[in-house]
């Protein structure tokens, strides 16, 4: 096996407080670093976008050795449009179900594919398991459609 990994994932956030909220009291996870920026990022990082923005790293353990998420929130922007292409990441972790009933966070479909959203629509599917002491506790998942690859 090589020894590359995901190293992070960005979701773009439009309501930083209550999103940041979500991904300590519900997921568990902490707060690696927040950066803030005068001015878009000329490679795009923050999407197309010239204004105010800041990173937050978010995730269960050092950026080194972990997957983390990637909270992009631009200043002004309190929502964006979800594509079709990211289906959700998946989290071992009882915890997580534990924290979502404490903080009466809606869980979706208990009883086949549990999944919590956060602020802004993103999902994490949650393997009612108990909770890695490794790297290995998310997982990513996302779709690819190709056009015209598929016969109807």
């Amino acid at each position: 096996m090589s020894g590359r990994r995901a190293l992070h994932f960005v979701f773009k956030v439009g309501d930083r407080p209550a999103t940041i909220k979500f991904y300590k009291d519900v997921l568990g996870m902490k707060i690696l670093r927040h950066e803030e920026f005068e001015e878009g990022c000329k490679a795009a990082c923050n999407g197309p976008y010239d204004g105010k923005w800041s990173k937050t790293m978010v995730g269960y353990g050092p950026e080194d050795n972990h997957f983390v998420c990637e909270l992009t929130y631009n200043y002004g922007l309190s929502s964006y449009k979800l594509g079709n292409d990211f289906i959700g990441l998946t989290i071992k972790s009882s915890q997580v179900l534990l924290n979502a009933e404490n903080q009466n966070w809606p869980i979706h479909d208990r009883d086949s594919s549990p999944f919590v959203e956060a602020p802004g629509g993103y999902r994490f599917y949650i393997q009612d398991e108990p909770q890695p002491t490794d790297a290995g506790i998310v997982r990513m998942l996302w779709m690819l459609f190709i056009i015209g690859s598929m016969m109807l």
